[in-house]
């Protein structure tokens, strides 16, 4: 487990600047319990191992007109690699796909949309999403409401499980 080569600081740096990333560097200091000039570096080295890939607003969609989130579950005719690494790259390059994952099941990939409207992603579906190489077939579902978006992993389970395994 990678997470056991950080020690229990550098974990709480990570769920502070989980929970808060634009907090100055002399306030996460004193969360975490120690002086910024050592807290500065241990979050340098948290960047520069992989443990912190940057840092994001959370930009409301909505508000900023993008009414339509959806899920479309894409199944491939051929799951060869290079078929697969080529869907992926698609993906990409679609400013309205936010997220794709690739999955172990009926379906090859589900991605995370979001569009200004039902008409623009209509538009997108039927101009780009199947008629891409590959696409056997495409299932979507259009998102009601949001109950929860919690962004990165639960710290609180990663010390208990560091815990019981101590």
């Amino acid at each position: 487990m990678a997470s056991t080569r950080l020690d229990p600081i550098d974990r709480k740096i990570l769920a502070e600047l989980q929970a808060d990333g634009r907090m100055t560097n002399v306030e996460l200091a004193k969360r975490v319990g120690i002086s910024a000039p050592p807290c500065l570096r241990r979050v340098r080295t948290l960047e520069e191992s992989g443990y912190i890939r940057g840092y994001h607003a959370d930009v409301d969609s909505h508000e900023l007109g993008f009414e339509v989130q959806v899920f479309a579950n894409v199944g491939l005719s051929s799951q060869a690699e290079a078929d697969l690494s080529a869907f992926e790259e698609r993906c990409r390059a679609w400013p309205l796909v936010r997220e794709c994952h690739m999955l172990n099941g009926e379906v090859d990939f589900i991605l995370k949309c979001v569009a200004p409207d039902l008409s623009s992603f209509q538009s997108f579906l039927t101009g780009e999403l199947l008629t891409t190489p590959n696409v056997a077939s495409v299932k979507t579902s259009l998102v009601i409401r949001q109950a929860k978006d919690d962004p990165g992993v639960p710290f609180d389970v990663l010390e208990e499980r560091l815990a019981k395994s101590a």
